[in-house]
C-alpha cells in the first residue's frame, strides 16, 4: 500500500473517500460540524437517531452528492475521544479499510490521526488502513475482490506537520509491507509453502535487502549432528534444512540480535496423528519462521544500525514409513539426549537444536517465536503471545514493545519445578511433559539449550492465526511477531 502525506483543507480536498474520526459525543468535534453543516446537519441527524454512535468498531459511509469535493465522508467510531490510544486508533483504521474494499474504494484520505493530541496516531492510523486492507485471494477464479484499498493520503493542516510526518509514513509502510509478506507466507498452502520453498522466499529476501544467506541441507546437518531436527522431518519428501540470514547494518563486530523461528510448514502430527477437523490449518505451524523473515525485511528495508541473525530451521512433520516415532531417542545438537514420547511435540525439537547453533555467534539477546502449544491458547487465547524468558530486563522491553504495537505479551514463569515434567527414565529428557503446564514445560525444555545468552521465547499458538476476522486483523495469518521484534529493535537504537 502507498502512503501519502499532504496539507489542505479537507472540506475543499477532491478525494474518493475523506474519513473523519468520531467519539461518542460529536459535541466538540468542529470537523464534523464543518462537515455535517455543509451536508446539511446530516452527522447530527444520525447522532440523535442513534444511526450512528461513534462506538468503536462502527462505521458510516455518506455520499456527499456533490456538496463538498470528497465523493463519501467515512464516519469511523472510536469511543470517547478523552481516552484515545494509538490501538483504538489502529482497530479504527482496520475498519475502515474493510468498509472501503466493500465499497470498491481504491483511495482515500485520512483524518484519524487528527483525533486527538495523541503521539503515535500517525503510525497507528496508516498501519491499520495497511493491515485491515490486506486480502489473500490469489487462488481465487471467481468472486474475487478486484478493487482494494491501494493508497491512503494522511492530510493535514500545517505543513511543518506533513514535513516531520512524510519519513515516518514511509517507513510504516515498509513495515507494513514486511507483516503483508509474512501474512502471504502463513496463509499459502502446505502444497507450495515447503521447506524448499520458504527457504527459496528467505533466499530472495536476502537478495534483495543485501544480507548473507546460508542454507544447510540434510547432509550437513546430520555432519553437525542435529539429530532432534533431522528426526522431524525424516518423514517427509522435503527434507529439513536450516536457513541462515545475516542482516550487518552495526558496527564490525557489535552482538547481533538472534531472532529464531519455528518453520514446521505443514505438522499431521507424525505418528501421533492430529485430529482430523481443522488440521488444514496446521499449514501456519511455520508463523514463527515467517514472522523472523518479515522483522529481517523491515530492519533491513529501514536500515537499522545494528547486527542481526535469523535463524530457521524448516521440516515437515508427516507420517511415513520412514517417521521418528514415540519410544525412540535422539541426539540434539548439544549433545542432550531426548525420549520422544510425542511426535506431535516437535516444534521443540527443530528449535532446541537452532537455539544451540545459534550460540556461536554470540548474541546480545536471543528472540525465539512459534506457534509451539495448543495450551497457551487454552491459557490466553487470541489476544495475548505467552512469554517466557531468563532475562527480566529483556522480557520487559519486549512486553513494551507489545504494548506499544497492540501485540500484547503476557510472561509466564520457568521455575525450575517444572522440569520434573520433562524427566526421561531413559534420556536426558523427554520431549513433552503429559497435560498439565504444558506451555511452561515447553519453555523449560527450550531454556536446556540456551545456555548463557539472554533469551525470550515467544508462543504465538494463539496470536499467529484469526479464524474470524475483526479489525486490521482479516481471517487468516496474523504476521504477528514482525512489528512487535521491529519495535523492540528500533528501541535499541
Amino acid at each position: 500500500m502507498q502512503f501519502t502525506v499532504k496539507a489542505g483543507n479537507p472540506l475543499t480536498y477532491d478525494t474518493p473517500a475523506l474519513i473523519i474520526g468520531c467519539g461518542t459525543d460529536p459535541a466538540g468535534n468542529p470537523l464534523l460540524d464543518a462537515v455535517s453543516t455543509a451536508l446539511g446537519g446530516v452527522a447530527a441527524r444520525m447522532y440523535e437517531s442513534r444511526e450512528f454512535t461513534g462506538k468503536p468498531g462502527t462505521v458510516k459511509v455518506i455520499h456527499t452528492l456533490g456538496a463538498l469535493p470528497a465523493q463519501r465522508l467515512l464516519l469511523v467510531g472510536l469511543g470517547d475521544l478523552k481516552e484515545i490510544t494509538p490501538e483504538k486508533v489502529r482497530r479504527a483504521a482496520g475498519v475502515a479499510a474493510q468498509a472501503l474494499v466493500a465499497a470498491k474504494v481504491g483511495s482515500a484520505t485520512s483524518l484519524l490521526h487528527q483525533a486527538a493530541p495523541v503521539a503515535g496516531l500517525l503510525e497507528a492510523s496508516l498501519e491499520g488502513f495497511s493491515l485491515g486492507s490486506y486480502r489473500y485471494d490469489c487462488y481465487k477464479t471467481k468472486d474475487r475482490q478486484e478493487v482494494l484499498l491501494k493508497e491512503v493520503t494522511a492530510l493535514f493542516f500545517e505543513n511543518d506537520d506533513r514535513d516531520l510526518s512524510a519519513p515516518l509514513a514511509a517507513a510504516t509502510a515498509a513495515i507494513c509491507d514486511a507483516v503483508r509478506m509474512t501474512r502471504d507466507l502463513v496463509t499459502a498452502p502446505g502444497n507450495l509453502a515447503t521447506p524448499p520453498y520458504l527457504a527459496e522466499q528467505a533466499r530472495e529476501i536476502a537478495g534483495r535487502f543485501g544480507m548473507e544467506y546460508t542454507i544447510l541441507e540434510q547432509e550437513e546437518l546430520a555432519r553437525l549432528g542435529m539429530g532432534a531436527l533431522l528426526a522431524v522431518g525424516q518423514g517427509s519428501q522435503h527434507p529439513p534444512r536450516l536457513v541462515l540470514l545475516e542482516y550487518k547494518g552495526g558496527a564490525d563486530g557489535a552482538q547481533p540480535v538472534a531472532l529464531v523461528g519455528k518453520g514446521i510448514t505443514f505438522d499431521t502430527g507424525g505418528i501421533s496423528l492430529k485430529p482430523g477437523p481443522n488440521m488444514e490449518l496446521m499449514k501456519h505451524d511455520m508463523a514463527g519462521a515467517a514472522a523472523v523473515l518479515g522483522a529481517l525485511q523491515a530492519a533491513a528495508a529501514l536500515k537499522l544500525p545494528l547486527n542481526l541473525v535469523g535463524l530457521i530451521p524448516l521440516a515437515e512433520n508427516m507420517p511415513d514409513g520412514k517417521a521418528y516415532k514415540p519410544g525412540d531417542v535422539v541426539t540434539t545438537l548439544s549433545g542432550l539426549t531426548v525420549e520422544i514420547n510425542n511426535t506431535d511435540a516437535e516444534g521443540r525439537l527443530v528449535l532446541c537444536d537452532a537455539l544451540q547453533y545459534v550460540q556461536q555467534f554470540n548474541p546480545a539477546a536471543v528472540i525465539d517465536l512459534a506457534t509451539l502449544t495448543g495450551a497457551c491458547v487454552v491459557a490466553l487465547g487470541h489476544d495475548a503471545t505467552g512469554a517466557m524468558g531468563n532475562d527480566p530486563q529483556l522480557l520487559a522491553a519486549l512486553r513494551q514493545a507489545g504494548e506499544s504495537t497492540g501485540e500484547r505479551l503476557w510472561e509466564l514463569p520457568l521455575w525450575e519445578e517444572y522440569g520434573d515434567l520433562m524427566k526421561s527414565d531413559i534420556a536426558d529428557l523427554k520431549n513433552a511433559g503429559g497435560p498439565h503446564a504444558g506451555t511452561i514445560s515447553a519453555g523449560w525444555f527450550l531454556q536446556q539449550f540456551v545456555g548463557t545468552q539472554k533469551w525470550v521465547h515467544l508462543d504465538i499458538a494463539g496470536t499467529a492465526w484469526e479464524d474470524k476476522g475483526r479489525h486490521y486483523l482479516p481471517k487468516g495469518g496474523t504476521g504477528v511477531g514482525v512489528r512487535l521484534l521491529v519495535s523492540y529493535l528500533r528501541n535499541l537504537i
